[in-house]
């Protein structure tokens, strides 16, 4: 299916892939692509049958960050407003998933691109893969979950090192930090990404997303209501998926890495 000609959607099986597809523009995002974007993510969000998605760019590139040519245009700027409580500049940013979500990130993921990426839950880079915080260069902040997410995954000194100098950081620096997940040859991103998508969506859901929920819900609290919270979400997950599967170990399943 396709969102737009700027955003197209693709399921196949329980991997949903959303790509960006503005290659003119290194995939930059103006106004009506965040809302193609997000309403993708949202279709996402309301599939069943989609357990993992797949955010991509096309041309070469995942994402430029916000059309700066489109700013001075009220028809295809970027939505912005004073409190915070709408929506993202660049679609999806401020939406929480109830399930997995992949970058596949080749050439640029810069500025509000960086902060896409970030957004999900692990990044496949390409080896020439580029991220930064390019929009250091022009007085645009990062208000599309950059200054959160990044020092949540990368430590607060590597994401101050990135915020104040936007300087480029190569796929294999970004491997090092923890800002890749993995990094795989030029043109193979993508094919990593839904690999590892697909998976994903074939581990028992209900205990999966329950562990992911958890790890992100943590943030939020003490250690100890962190540790009651995670014991009582996964109580009945044990009843509904655990005690079948390790049955099925037991009777010999998993054995050798399998």
């Amino acid at each position: 299916m396709t969102a737009s000609p700027a955003v197209r959607a693709e399921r196949s099986g329980a991997v949903l892939t959303i790509t960006l597809h503005r290659p003119e523009c290194r995939n930059a995002v103006d106004g009506p692509t965040a809302l193609a974007l997000r309403a993708a993510f949202e279709a996402f969000e309301a599939d069943a049958e989609a357990r993992v998605a797949v955010l991509t760019g096309g041309g070469g590139h995942f994402c430029a960050g916000a059309d700066l040519a489109a700013l001075g245009d009220p028809k295809r700027r970027n939505p912005i407003e004073p409190t915070g409580t709408a929506p993202g500049p660049m679609g999806p940013t401020r939406m929480a998933f109830s399930k997995p979500v992949i970058a596949a990130v080749e050439g640029y993921a810069v500025a509000g691109g960086l902060e896409l990426a970030l957004m999900c839950d692990l990044r496949v880079a390409a080896r020439s893969a580029v991220f930064g915080v390019f929009c250091r260069r022009w007085g645009v902040p990062l208000i599309d979950g950059g200054t959160v997410r990044l020092p949540r995954i990368v430590g607060m000194g590597r994401a101050l090192d990135m915020i104040l100098t936007g300087r480029a950081v190569a796929a294999d620096e970004a491997l090092t930090m923890g800002l890749a997940t993995m990094v795989v040859d030029d043109g193979q991103a993508l094919v990593a990404a839904e690999q590892l998508a697909a998976r994903i969506a074939g581990f028992p859901q209900r205990c999966m997303n329950a562990d992911r929920v958890s790890a992100y819900a943590q943030w939020d609290l003490n250690l100890a209501t962190a540790l009651q919270r995670e014991g009582a979400a996964g109580f009945g997950v044990v009843a509904a998926e655990g005690v079948a599967g390790a049955a099925r170990f037991a009777a010999g399943a998993g054995r050798h890495g399998d």
